[in-house]
């Protein structure tokens, strides 16, 4: 058994990143790794959706890591490859229109493990 503190209700949680040994409020490799607050597990998802937007069909890619200016940079990628518009949310792409396959192919090409989620 450990005998470091993992939770104290002093100051709520304590545990520190294994990687650079500081508490996760100040772990900057954590932040890298993290999709708002969720884990990533290094597959990007592609999805079609048109929940909440007025009926129209969006290609949503989400689980993609790096900094904002990374993904706007993919994102201006995939908007030119499928030839319509799109933006960056909350750490997920959206292209306009139903590119799954497209969109796929391409980040299969760029070196990404991908698999297609949804219907």
């Amino acid at each position: 058994m450990s005998d470091r503190i993992v939770y104290s209700t002093e100051s709520g949680r304590v545990d520190t990143c294994p990687r650079c040994g500081q508490s996760y409020k100040y772990c900057r490799c954590n932040q890298l790794t993290t999709s708002s607050t969720k884990k990533s597990d290094g597959i990007v998802r592609v999805m079609r959706d048109r929940k909440q937007r007025g009926g129209k069909t969006v290609t949503v890619i989400t689980g993609v890591i790096g900094s904002e200016a990374e993904l706007i940079a993919l994102g201006q990628q995939l908007k030119k490859l499928c030839g319509s518009g799109g933006t960056v949310k909350d750490s997920n792409i959206e292209i306009q229109g139903d590119h799954c396959e497209k969109v796929i192919a391409k980040l299969t090409s760029l070196g990404y493990k991908v698999k297609r989620a949804g219907g």
